[in-house]
Formats: C-alpha cells, sequence, structure tokens
C-alpha cells in the first residue's frame, strides 16, 4: 500500500493532480480512460463448454470411451450405449459442480455500491461508483459503504465498521490528520476508508486514491482467483483412477498378445481383452461416490452445514487442522460488558455486582446511558458496537436511555475527537446542569479532581487490563450556570470520576465443547484473528486453546521477519495467531500445508475469503458470513455454530469409511471378474463372461450395494480416533491382502463351476453369471464392517442394504428365467439344480470375508531380537 496515510492532504492532492474542489467532469473522463472502472475485475473464467470437456480428461474414463468406440465398431450398439451413457452422466455431474464454484468472485461486486455523492464541476451530485476515479473528492454520512480506498480530508465522530475486511467487531474511529509512524494492520489506517467497508455514525470527506483491483478488496480478489487446493478424495480417486489404468492396460496386453501367439482369431481375443477392460473398469464408481456425497450433503444441511463443493463433503473427515476466525466464529461479534469498578464498588462479574455504593454505580449507569448514540427499543439496540454493549448492560441494570433522557435531557455536546480519545455530553439536570465525559481511561483518569486511584480500583484497572478487555473510563462534572464557551477546557476538568468500564467481545457459550471433541478427535484448532494479542489470548484460555506450554502465540509482526522455513517451524506450537492480514492467512495455512496437515479454515468476512478458497477446506458463516466468503467457501455454517463443524467432520469421517467400504468392495469384486476372464483361456475354457454380462453386473450387482453401502451408520468410535492419514491412497496392504485372498480362492471355484459346466453341458455361462452377480450381493454384506465380524453386526442397522440385496436378487432371477432379458442379456434359464449350485457357491464369499477380518484382528506378535 502506497503512504497515503503519511502524507499532508496537499501533497496527496498534488501526487493525484487534482484540487481541493474535486474534478471536472471532462477530467473524470479522461481518467477513467486512463485507470479503468473502479470495479473487482474477475480473473480468465472457463466457458461452460471447456468445463464440460474438461471432465472427459481422467483415464479411466478415456479408457471407457475407447470401449465404446470399439463396441460399436464390431457392432455391439447395446454395450456402446450403456457404457456412452455412464460416461456422460458421469460429465455432467462434474459439470454442474465444478461451473458452481466458477462464481467464487462475483460477489465481490455485491459490495460495490451504485451511487456515490461527489464533487464534480465544484458541484454536489451523485455518480455510478464505477465511474469513480483517483482525485475525485467524495462525501460519507453514516449508513454509506465506502465506494473506493479514500483519503480523508475532514472526519466529524466518523466511525467505520471494518469488521468484513480486518475481522474486528469494534468499529473504527477516524480522522484526517497525517499518521506519523508506520501501521502493522488495516485497522490502523486510521485516516483512510476502505472500499466494501460501511460508515456506522458520523461524517466526512475525503479523495480517492485507489480504486478497483488496486484497493484493499481488489488485492484480495487477486488471491482468490489462484487455484484452490485438491481435496483428498479427488487426490486419491486420481491415485486409484492411474493405477487401475496402468493394470488394466497391462492385463488386457498379456490377455491379447498371448492369445494371438496361441493362434486364436485376432477378433475373438480383441473381444476377451476387451471383456477385461470393463469388467476391470469401476465404472459406477464416480456415480456412487457422488451420490455418498449428496447424501452426506443432504445429512448435514439438515445439520445447519451447507456443502457448496461436493467432495469437500469427504475432506471435513480428513481435516487435522481447524483455523478459525475469531470475531463472530467463536466469539458473538458483539461487544459486551463484562467489568465494572468504581472507587468504592467492584463487580466479581457483571451479574453480580458488589455495589458498596449505590450511589457511584447509578452515576455511572447514568453516564453509560446518557453518554450514548447507540438507540432502541425493547431488544433491538442499533449504533456502534462499543455503545449498544454499554446501553444493553445498563438497561439490564434497570436504567432505560429513554427515562433518564426524559430527566435529563442533552442541550450539547463535545464530539469525540482522535487527540483527545473522550466525547462529553451536557445534559439538563433540574435547575443545575451535568456533564458526562467517556474515553480512554489514562484521559479520564487525570481530569477527576483526584486522580488517585486507590487500591482496590488500582488493582481492579490492572486486572483489567491484563485480561485484555477494551477500557472505557467515565466521569461527570454539575454545574450552576453553563460556562458561556462549552469547549473541552471550560467543561472537561475538575470531574468526578464515574467508574472503569470492561468489555469484551465474548465466547459463545457452546464453542468449548465443541474445541474439546476436536482435541479428543485428532483436531487440532487454531485462532486466526485481526484482533489485539491480549484480546486473543483471553478468548483462546476461555476456550482451552491455549493450555499447555506448548501451545504459542504468534503475531502478524514476528511473521513478517519470518523465512518460509521459519514460519514452517513455528506453526507447529501455535494455537493463537494475532494482528494477521490477509496475506499472513494465505501464508499460515500454506505452511501448515507443507507440514502435512490438511487445514479447514473459518471465516466470515471479506478479509477471510482469500484463506477459504485456498484451504482444504473453507468455512464461511451463513448469517454474518459476507457473499464473498460464502461464495468462496466449501461449506457454509447455516447457523453459524461452530459446534456443528464438529457435526459435519463426524458425517465426513462416516462417509470415508463409506466410500472405502465401497472401494474395498468393488476391487474385490471385480477382480473376481478379471481373474476368472484372464485365467479361463489359459485353462482351455471358453470366455465366461460377455461384456453385456460384466456391465450388468458392474451397473447393477456393483451399483445397487454400493449405494446401500454408502447408508451405513457411523461406527461409535468415530469421533475419537486421529484423522485417517492424507497420505494414505485407497490401496493399502490390508486391502491388498483382501482382495488377493478372496479373489483367488472364489475366483478358482467359480472356474470350477464353469468347468463343472462345460464338462456335463449345462447352462455355464449364465451359471457363472449368476455366481458373480449374486456373489457381490453376499461380498456388500460382508464387508458392511471392517474388522468386527459380520455376525457381530445388527443386521436391520442398515435396512437398506436388505432391501438392495432382496430387490437386486429378485432382478436376476428375472434376467434368467424371462424371454425378453434372455435374449436382451443373452441368458439361459437355470435348472433348480444348477440355480442351488448358483446360490451355495455365492454364499461361500461371507466365509472367506470373515477368515481375513479374522487374520486382521489378532494382535501384532513383537519378535525382540
Amino acid at each position: 500500500m502506497q503512504d497515503w496515510h503519511q502524507t499532508d492532504i496537499p501533497v496527496v492532492l498534488q501526487k493525484l493532480n487534482g484540487t481541493e474542489k474535486g474534478l471536472s467532469g471532462h477530467e473524470a473522463s479522461k481518467r477513467l480512460l486512463s485507470f479503468g472502472r473502479n470495479e473487482i475485475t474477475e480473473g480468465r473464467r472457463k466457458t461452460g463448454l471447456q468445463i464440460f470437456f474438461s471432465q472427459f480428461r481422467d483415464i479411466m474414463i478415456m479408457i471407457l470411451i475407447g470401449a465404446a468406440i470399439i463396441s460399436a465398431l464390431v457392432g455391439d450398439i447395446s454395450d456402446t450405449i450403456i457404457i456412452l451413457a455412464i460416461v456422460v452422466l458421469n460429465a455432467v455431474i462434474g459439470f454442474f459442480q465444478e461451473y458452481r464454484a466458477e462464481k467464487t468472485i462475483s460477489a465481490l461486486k455485491v459490495l460495490a455500491v451504485p451511487q456515490t455523492l461527489v464533487m464534480r464541476n465544484q458541484k454536489l451530485t451523485h455518480v455510478p461508483s464505477p465511474e469513480l476515479v483517483p482525485g475525485d473528492l467524495v462525501i460519507l454520512e453514516a449508513g454509506n459503504i465506502i465506494p473506493a480506498d479514500i483519503r480523508l480530508s475532514e472526519a466529524h465522530r466518523l466511525t467505520i465498521n471494518e469488521s468484513s475486511l480486518t475481522g474486528e467487531s469494534a468499529s473504527v474511529e477516524k480522522h484526517s490528520k497525517v499518521l506519523e509512524k508506520g501501521v502493522e494492520s488495516l485497522d490502523e489506517y486510521s485516516n483512510i476508508a476502505f472500499k466494501g467497508t460501511h460508515v456506522t455514525q458520523g461524517r466526512g470527506r475525503g479523495f480517492v486514491v485507489e480504486t478497483g483491483m488496486n484497493t484493499q478488496l481488489g488485492k484480495i480478489a487477486r488471491f482468490l482467483q489462484e487455484p484452490g487446493v485438491k481435496t483428498p478424495l479427488q487426490i486419491r480417486v486420481a491415485q486409484l483412477s492411474r493405477t487401475l489404468s496402468v493394470i488394466i492396460l497391462v492385463i488386457c496386453g498379456i490377455v491379447f498378445f498371448s492369445g494371438y501367439f496361441r493362434g486364436e482369431q485376432p477378433v475373438v481375443i480383441f473381444l476377451t481383452a476387451l471383456s477385461l477392460a470393463v469388467a476391470a473398469i469401476p465404472e459406477t464408481l464416480p456415480a456412487v461416490i457422488t451420490i455418498a456425497l449428496s447424501a452426506g450433503a443432504k445429512k448435514m444441511a439438515r445439520n445447519n452445514a451447507l456443502i457448496r463443493k461436493l467432495p469437500a463433503v469427504e475432506t471435513l473427515g480428513s481435516v487435522t487442522y481447524i483455523c478459525t476466525d475469531k470475531t463472530g466464529t467463536l466469539t458473538q461479534n458483539k461487544m459486551t460488558v463484562e467489568e465494572i469498578a468504581g472507587k468504592h464498588f467492584m463487580s466479581g462479574t457483571k451479574d453480580s455486582p458488589e455495589l458498596g455504593n449505590l450511589h457511584e454505580f447509578k452515576l455511572l449507569m447514568e453516564c453509560m446511558t446518557l453518554n450514548n448514540d447507540a438507540y432502541g427499543r425493547a431488544d433491538k439496540i442499533a449504533g456502534e458496537p462499543t455503545e449498544v454493549g454499554l446501553l444493553e448492560y445498563a438497561r439490564s441494570k434497570g436504567y432505560e436511555k429513554t427515562d433518564l433522557e426524559s430527566k435529563f435531557p442533552r442541550i450539547a455536546e463535545i464530539p469525540f475527537d482522535p487527540e483527545r480519545k473522550c466525547m462529553t455530553t451536557l445534559h439538563r439536570r433540574g435547575h443545575r446542569f451535568i456533564a458526562f465525559t467517556k474515553g480512554a481511561p489514562e484521559i479520564i483518569i487525570p481530569m477527576s479532581e483526584s486522580s488517585s486511584l486507590g487500591t482496590g480500583l488500582e488493582e481492579k484497572f490492572n486486572m483489567m487490563l491484563g485480561e485484555g478487555y477494551r477500557m472505557l473510563a467515565f466521569a461527570s462534572r454539575e454545574f450552576d450556570e453553563l460556562p458561556s464557551v462549552i469547549s473541552p477546557a471550560t467543561i472537561e476538568n475538575q470531574m468526578q470520576l464515574a467508574g472503569i468500564v470492561g468489555l469484551i467481545d465474548p465466547p459463545r457459550k457452546e464453542v468449548k465443547a465443541a474445541v474439546e471433541e476436536c482435541h479428543r478427535a485428532g483436531i487440532r484448532v487454531a485462532m486466526i484473528t485481526g484482533d489485539h494479542v491480549k484480546t486473543a489470548e483471553i478468548i483462546a484460555r476461555r476456550l482451552h486453546l491455549l493450555e499447555t506450554a506448548d501451545d504459542h502465540v504468534l503475531t502478524g509482526s514476528q511473521i513478517r521477519n519470518m523465512t518460509e522455513a521459519e514460519l514452517r517451524q513455528s506453526v507447529r506450537h501455535t494455537t493463537v495467531y494475532a494482528r494477521i492480514s490477509p496475506e499472513q492467512k494465505l501464508n499460515i495455512i500454506s505452511a501448515l500445508q507443507k507440514n502435512g496437515e490438511y487445514v479447514a479454515m473459518t471465516g466470515d468476512g471479506v478479509n477471510d475469503a482469500p484463506a477459504l478458497n485456498h484451504a482444504d477446506i473453507g468455512v464461511a458463516m451463513g448469517i454474518t458470513g459476507t457473499d464473498t466468503a460464502k461464495e468462496a467457501a466449501h461449506l457454509i455454517l447455516l447457523n453459524d455454530n461452530f459446534t456443528s463443524i464438529v457435526a459435519a467432520v463426524k458425517e465426513g469421517r462416516r462417509i470415508f469409511d463409506n466410500i472405502l467400504r465401497f472401494i474395498r468392495y468393488i476391487l474385490t469384486g471385480n477382480g473376481i471378474e478379471v481373474l476368472t476372464i484372464f485365467i479361463a483361456p489359459f485353462l482351455s475354457l471358453p470366455v465366461p463372461l460377455l461384456p453385456v454380462h460384466i456391465l450388468w453386473i458392474n451397473l447393477v450387482s456393483d451399483s445397487l450395494p454400493g449405494i446401500a453401502l454408502v447408508a451405513e451408520p457411523a461406527d461409535k468410535n468415530t469421533m475419537n480416533r486421529p484423522p485417517r492419514s492424507t497420505r494414505q491412497g485407497f490401496i493399502t496392504r490390508p486391502l491388498l491382502f483382501q482382495i488377493a485372498w478372496v479373489c483367488s480362492i472364489y475366483t478358482a471355484i467359480a472356474l470350477a463351476v464353469q468347468g463343472y459346466g462345460v464338462a456335463n453341458k449345462l447352462h455355464w455361462q449364465t451359471m457363472v453369471f449368476t455366481i458373480l452377480s449374486v456373489g457381490q450381493l453376499m461380498l456388500a454384506i460382508a464387508v458392511r464392517a471392517d474388522k468386527s465380524s459380520f455376525f457381530k453386526l445388527n443386521l436391520f442397522g442398515n435396512p437398506l442394504m436388505l432391501i438392495v440385496v432382496g430387490l437386486t436378487l429378485a432382478i436376476q432371477l428375472m434376467i434368467i428365467y424371462m424371454p425378453f432379458f434372455n435374449g436382451l442379456l443373452k441368458t439361459e434359464p437355470l435348472t433348480g439344480f444348477e440355480l442351488i449350485i448358483c446360490l451355495a457357491v455365492s454364499v461361500l464369499i461371507i466365509p472367506l470375508v470373515e477368515l481375513e477380518k479374522l487374520f486382521r484382528r489378532q494382535p501384532k506378535v513383537k519378535i525382540s531380537s
């Protein structure tokens, strides 16, 4: 950022080539052509067609398309249609997911005001905010959204809420003076008004110094245009696709060339290799995963967690680190009085003041109520957050502003001044007058007749300072007659100290339990805030984020002086980050990710959007969150409740466990098909299955039980174990052992049945088809539990599985015994004896899986050397 804050207005005008009376219309038009429109521009966006065609780049999809083309060339149109239907369905689903994600930047435009009051041609006029240019003189009033970055030239009690940009809940008091010293964070630019923030009270004017993408808001937009990270699920599916593709091509090549050199007809052996490819490719994997994620997303939505980017459903289950914004996420985004103290009264808590001196307490309540510009009735109070907090506290003690104003009407005031750091209101009190002054304790205390606090009040004051409260002091002075000149010099002296107040934005009540549950689940929680260190520390301690000596606090100024390697080391032990800029949030997340963490970032403001976009999963607040934050996020909490994240993590873990069940199921089943087709020719047996049989198994016998598997309820220990390693892919050693064990034995049984059928002239092809189809159903039942026995499972714990197995078995019998399906799927009716053999063999897959699970449950014996 340029040094506009350290530049006097005449020099600012000189740099901008402007005048104190603003620009002419002609000059503004010239500058608009030169500087461009005052808009947040979007990065290069993909067209709808580009997004759609990018869905076909996956290796497995390409192999399927090749299989469809070859099927068409050899005249098997039905297979071609089925394969292409699967491919197109997968592309359509992927298209809609990515198309929605492309809208991330557009919400930033909503923050631009449509019209701005400026001085043009020495007249006040409303100008569309996109047409503002550097040098324009802008007039600001309460309620305005700041249209550009503006160097203030006048400020009259001007306060601006910058929470959407900086993350701080308290409004910032602005002035027009030059800042002599350097600043570290945006909220310290007290003479600059930033685009996208809004005026809460007062008025002012200033000159536009930055527009469009050169504003602080525009810099954030640039971060959003950088690509986000891939989810663990996307990475694992890509790895699985590459692995399976290599295996498929190798096996198909072996089958084709071995058959060719044995002298078999090229067309026949090519169709056999094609059958292998179709058998090996889990065509339903993308669809079943999408269904699992969609079902999980619906369940999360019922628990107030709205998923915007579907793969994020599973990502939640892999999260190892949650970086959370403080304001509005961990806290209530509401300044609240927690401590009050006077010379003769204290409060242990705000709910049980030990009054000691009722007169002093009453005077403090009158000061808090009458020296206050917040307003409202009943439960709705509007105004600057600190003044709202003061008014709410006084109201809770029975002091209503309307009642007090009728008794003590305001007749004059001395507005707040950043140099004086206080404000004074004067009120008629019967035949006399009283002045109430509010401001920084270091200013108010010396104004008092006795500047000594006394031992008790001084101890309380130091305790409140140490606890990180925002401190305000109040004083009063009575007059028989008001001075002829109302000024700080005539009013703000010889005052009576009414008391000291400590305010804070308190934690949400339910967050502490949610943080503790995250810790039990092996997930670290870190606070990242733009707020002051002391304030961040007190909130962190209340939420048990700072519990041990290993829990460190890091500030933005410290990060600024660190190398990348030093930051990566520091984040390992840091749980509180204070005075952090948006760029530094990205640096923190990047450092954690390079350390192998999968990071969730929560936030609600514009300043959070880049970090939300770059985190492994971004979580935006649905109520207080800006549109930009919501568009950048993967997940939106509809109730702004941190506890909803915990429920979402649990659901994410359940979904990943169920996807893993499906992977185990689909690879084992497809492995049996591949081995059966691969080995049969080497045993001088005919090709056991036709491509249409394989597609039927993959589309019906695979997909329907797969859908049922993803509905499996969560394990009772889901949140009592650490996150699954993000480096662990789908293919693990136990999975390979199960596949090898079950596939080898079940394949041998299936081939034995085929050999028996061929030798005895039975309906051998339909028998093998049935054994593999029904065997898939039994396999789905067996893999419902990972390690625990099938016989210990609640059979009715997943009613959908029972329905699917019954329905699929009925369909299988239909295609065996109905003439229409006999012609379409090339099946033959089985005799009773043949059907009994098929069903008996199919059930054998359950004890095979149980034996493998029994082996995995055995304790590992360590052999000492």
